[in-house]
C-alpha cells in the first residue's frame, strides 16, 4: 500500500498546474510576458529569444518555416534542419517505389552525396516582423476618397511587392483580429532543400491512425533535411554546386533531459486558430458543416483501407493521401466530441453576453455593433440547408474521387484549345460560364487530336500516377449515392437529373416504395467513360475528336455538370447582406475593442506568422479518476507491438533493439538504462507547430512538437484549461534512432555529440 501511495503522489505531481494560453507574437514579446515566463522558469531575456535590431543571433534566427505548413529547426552549422517525420511523409511518398518503399523501409542518407533534391520545396528564414497598421489605414482612406475601395488581395500585393523590392526579401502581409492590426513579415527564402534522413513508419508512425491525437503514443516522429546555398552562401535554385547552408543560429541540444513541472517553451508557424469565433459560427459548424465531412470521410477511409490492407502497391499509391484524409478526420471529429464535452458554445455565449453589455454602455458602440448578435443567429439559421447542400456536393463531386481532378483538367484543356484558335481569355470565360450556342458550335465542330495538346494531356494523364481505378470506382459508388440521396433535387443538372430518373421506381408489395438504383447510375457512368479504363483512354486520346466529344464523357458531365456557383449563389440568396463573413469580423473588432478597452492581455489568432507559447512540462487527468503520466517509455512499444498488424507493427532489427534496451550514451537513469519516447506539455500548439522546437529554460532543444491530445480538440476555437496538450518526442530518443538504428554516425558527429 505505501508503494501505491508513493507511485500516486508521483502521478500526481506531474499534472501541469494552471496552464497559460497562448500562442504569442515572437515580436511582441514586452516586458509583462516576459516576467510571466521568468516567473515559470525562463532564464533567458526576451531579447535572447527574438531581436531583429541586436548583433549576433537569436533563437528564433534557428527556427524556420516549411512553406507554412510545418515548423523546422536548424541543428548543424551546416544547414542540418530537424522537423516532423509527418511533415515529410509526403516528399518520402514521391521518392519511394515498389521496389525502395521509403516509408516502410525508412531513408537513409549515410553520405552527402546521398541527400536528395526535394523539387519545389523552400524554407522560410523570419528576417523581421514589422507593425504597418498606419500604412494600411492611410492606404485604403486615400483609395476610398478616390472611389477604389481595395480588399485584402490587392492590397497585400500593392505593399508585399513594394518590401520586397525595398528589402530583397519576400515579404508577406497578415492581418490580425481581422484588420485591427498588420504586420508585414520579411523571410529569407532557400529552394534547395535535400533530404536526410526519414525513419520507417513503423517507428515515426507506430500506432498509425489509432493512436493519433491519442495519449499515451509512442513515436519518433522526426525527419531530416539540410538546406543548400549558391557557393557565395547566398539562396539559390538547386545545383550540383551549391554547398551546406552556414547559419545566422543553430540550436543546441540539451541531452539532461526534463522532469515534471519543467519550464517548456515552442516556437514555430501555428498556422490558424479561429478563438475570435461566435457562438453561432461554432454551433453551425458543430452541427452542419463538421458531422458531414465526418461521416463521409470516415466512410470513403474504410473504402481505402480495405484495399490497402489488401495489396501493398495499392498502400502505396494511396498511404499519402489517406494519411492526410485521416488526420483531418479525425481532427474535425474530435473538435465536434470536445466541444459538445467541455461546453464551448455555452462559454462563448456567456462571453457574448458580457460583449453586448460592453456595447450597450456606450452610444457609439450600440449604433455600430447594437444588432450585432441577433443578426449573426438571423444568418446562420437561414443558410442551413444551401450550407447543407453545399457540403455534401463537395465532399461527394468535389474531393469524394480522386479521379475527378483528371476530369477537372478537361476545363484548362477546353481553354487551350479555344485560346489557340484565337478566341480570348475573357470570351472564354464569357463561353464557358453561358452556356453560349457559339460555344456549342466550336465544341462539335472543332476536330483535333489529344497528341496535339501534349501538355494538357500529360495533365490528365499525370492524375493516373497515384490511383487504382479499382478503388476509385468504389470511391465513385459511394460518392453517387451520398450526392443524390443528400443534394436537393432542384439543384441537379439535367444530365444528373436523367440519370435519376431512368434509374428510379417504385416497388410493389411488402417491400413496397421508391427506390433508386445508384450502383446502375454509377457502372452506367464508369463504363461509358475512357476515363476510366486504361486501353479506352489511350484509344481515345489517340484518336481524332471534338472537344464536345471530351466534354460528353459521361464522368466529365456528371462531375462537372453543375459548379459551385450554383450553391453559392443559392446560399447567397439565403444569407443577404451583411454577409455571415462581414458579421463574423466585426464581432472580431467588438471582442478585441472590448478587451482593449477592458486592459486584458490578448493574442491575435494563429495565422502562420512566428508565435511563442510557453509552459511546463506534466501530466493530465482526461477523465474522472483517469491519471495520465506525462512520458512514455520503449516498453510501451512491445507492450502495443502485433505482428501482423500494419499500425502497430515492427521490424526484427527494432524488435531486437527495444528488447535489448541498450540506450548507449543516450540513456538516462543508472547506468542509461532509461529512455523516454514521448512525453507532454502544455504548450499552446495548433496545425503548422508540428516540428516545432521544444526549448528547457535555457533555450536548448529537448524534443519535437508533433501532435496534441484528443481532450485538446476544441482548441481551435476554445483553449480548456487543464485537457490541452502538446505531444512531444524526446530529442534522446531521436538520436538514439539515428546513432543505434540507423548508424548515421556523420550526423551524431555532425550535431557536436
Amino acid at each position: 500500500m505505501k508503494k501505491l501511495l508513493i507511485l500516486t503522489l508521483t502521478i500526481l505531481a506531474g499534472i501541469s498546474a494552471k496552464a497559460d494560453e497562448g500562442m504569442w507574437m515572437i515580436h511582441a514579446i514586452d516586458s509583462a510576458l516576459e516576467k510571466k515566463m521568468q516567473e515559470r522558469g525562463l532564464e533567458l531575456s526576451a531579447g535572447e529569444i527574438y531581436n531583429a535590431d541586436a548583433p549576433g543571433a537569436t533563437i528564433a534566427d534557428a527556427v524556420v518555416s516549411l512553406e507554412f505548413g510545418c515548423t523546422g529547426s536548424i541543428i548543424s552549422d551546416n544547414g542540418l534542419m530537424i522537423t516532423n517525420h509527418h511533415c515529410a511523409y509526403g516528399d518520402v511518398h514521391k521518392l519511394s517505389t515498389p521496389e525502395h518503399n521509403y516509408l516502410e523501409d525508412g531513408f537513409w542518407a549515410m553520405y552527402s552525396n546521398e541527400e536528395v533534391n526535394i523539387k519545389g520545396k523552400s524554407v522560410l528564414f523570419l528576417k523581421r516582423v514589422l507593425d504597418v497598421t498606419e500604412e494600411v489605414e492611410k492606404m485604403r482612406a486615400e483609395l476610398n476618397t478616390q472611389a477604389r475601395p481595395m480588399g485584402m488581395r490587392k492590397l497585400s500585393y500593392l505593399l508585399e511587392t513594394k518590401y520586397k523590392e525595398k528589402t530583397g526579401l519576400e515579404a508577406y502581409l497578415s492581418s490580425m483580429w481581422d484588420g485591427s492590426k498588420y504586420y508585414m513579415a520579411l523571410y529569407e527564402v532557400y529552394k534547395d532543400v535535400r533530404l536526410v534522413a526519414a525513419p520507417p513508419v513503423s517507428s515515426a508512425a507506430f500506432g498509425g491512425d489509432i493512436d493519433n491525437w491519442e495519449w499515451p503514443q509512442h513515436k519518433c516522429d522526426f525527419a531530416m533535411y539540410r538546406i543548400y546555398t549558391a557557393p557565395d552562401g547566398s539562396p539559390a535554385e538547386y545545383s550540383s554546386q551549391n554547398i551546406p547552408l552556414k547559419p545566422k543560429a543553430k540550436l543546441n541540444i540539451s541531452l539532461e533531459g526534463y522532469k515534471a513541472g519543467d519550464y517548456t517553451m515552442v516556437i514555430g508557424f501555428p498556422g490558424s486558430t479561429n478563438r475570435y469565433s461566435n457562438s453561432y459560427e461554432v454551433n453551425f459548424n458543430q452541427t452542419v458543416r463538421q458531422p458531414i465531412c465526418n461521416s463521409l470521410r470516415g466512410d470513403q477511409m474504410a473504402i481505402i483501407k480495405k484495399w490497402m490492407d489488401t495489396d501493398p502497391e495499392i498502400r502505396l499509391k494511396y498511404s499519402d493521401y489517406y494519411f492526410n484524409l485521416s488526420n483531418v478526420q479525425e481532427l474535425y471529429s474530435g473538435e465536434v466530441e470536445c466541444i459538445d464535452r467541455f461546453d464551448v458554445i455555452a462559454k462563448k455565449a456567456a462571453l457574448e453576453k458580457e460583449v453586448q453589455e460592453w456595447i450597450e454602455a456606450s452610444p457609439e458602440r450600440k449604433e455600430r455593433w447594437g444588432n450585432l448578435l441577433n443578426d449573426l443567429k438571423t444568418k446562420y439559421l437561414a443558410v442551413v440547408v444551401p450550407e447543407t447542400n453545399i457540403n455534401y456536393y463537395r465532399e461527394t463531386l468535389v474531393r469524394g474521387t480522386r479521379i475527378s481532378r483528371a476530369c477537372t483538367k478537361l476545363n484548362s484543356f477546353r481553354t487551350a484549345v479555344m485560346t489557340s484558335q484565337g478566341i480570348t481569355p475573357k470570351k472564354i470565360i464569357e463561353l464557358v460560364n453561358g452556356p453560349d450556342p457559339a460555344e456549342t458550335e466550336f465544341c462539335n465542330t472543332f476536330l483535333f487530336r489529344g497528341k496535339d495538346y501534349k501538355k494538357q494531356i500529360d495533365a490528365i494523364l499525370k492524375e493516373y500516377e497515384g490511383i487504382d481505378l479499382r478503388v476509385e470506382k468504389d470511391l465513385f459508388k459511394y460518392a453517387v449515392e451520398q450526392f443524390y440521396t443528400n443534394v436537393d433535387r432542384d439543384l441537379l443538372g439535367e444530365y444528373q437529373m436523367s440519370l435519376y430518373n431512368a434509374n428510379s421506381y417504385y416497388l410493389t408489395g411488402i417491400d413496397g416504395g421508391y427506390r433508386v438504383d445508384y450502383a446502375k447510375i454509377a457502372d452506367h457512368i464508369w463504363n461509358n467513360s475512357f476515363f476510366t479504363d486504361i486501353d479506352r483512354r489511350d484509344k481515345f486520346i489517340s484518336e481524332e475528336h471534338t472537344i464536345a466529344d471530351y466534354l460528353g464523357d459521361p464522368l466529365f458531365r456528371f462531375l462537372q455538370e453543375i459548379r459551385i456557383t450554383s450553391f453559392n449563389e443559392a446560399t447567397a440568396a439565403a444569407e443577404g447582406e451583411p454577409t455571415r463573413s462581414a458579421l463574423n469580423k466585426e464581432f472580431t473588432h467588438a471582442l478585441y475593442q472590448m478587451r482593449l478597452d477592458k486592459g486584458i492581455v490578448q493574442y491575435p489568432d494563429a495565422n502562420s506568422t512566428m508565435r511563442i507559447t510557453y509552459g511546463t512540462v506534466g501530466g493530465y487527468e482526461p477523465r474522472d479518476g483517469v491519471i495520465c503520466d506525462w512520458k512514455t517509455t520503449p516498453a510501451g512499444i512491445l507492450e502495443k507491438y502485433i505482428p501482423g498488424d500494419f499500425d502497430f507493427t515492427l521490424n526484427e532489427r527494432q524488435s531486437q533493439l527495444y528488447r535489448k534496451g541498450d540506450w548507449g550514451r543516450w540513456g538516462f537513469g543508472d547506468n542509461g538504462s532509461q529512455m523516454y519516447v514521448n512525453f507532454l506539455t502544455d504548450n499552446d500548439i495548433t496545425g503548422g507547430n508540428s516540428g516545432s522546437p521544444v526549448l528547457n529554460s535555457r533555450g536548448e532543444l529537448i524534443g519535437l512538437a508533433f501532435d496534441g491530445n484528443k481532450e485538446s480538440l476544441a482548441s481551435d476555437v476554445y483553449c480548456t484549461e487543464g485537457y490541452n496538450k502538446c505531444v512531444c518526442v524526446d530529442i534522446r530518443f531521436i538520436l538514439w534512432t539515428l546513432d543505434q538504428y540507423a548508424g548515421m554516425g556523420r550526423i551524431i558527429e555532425e550535431i557536436g555529440l
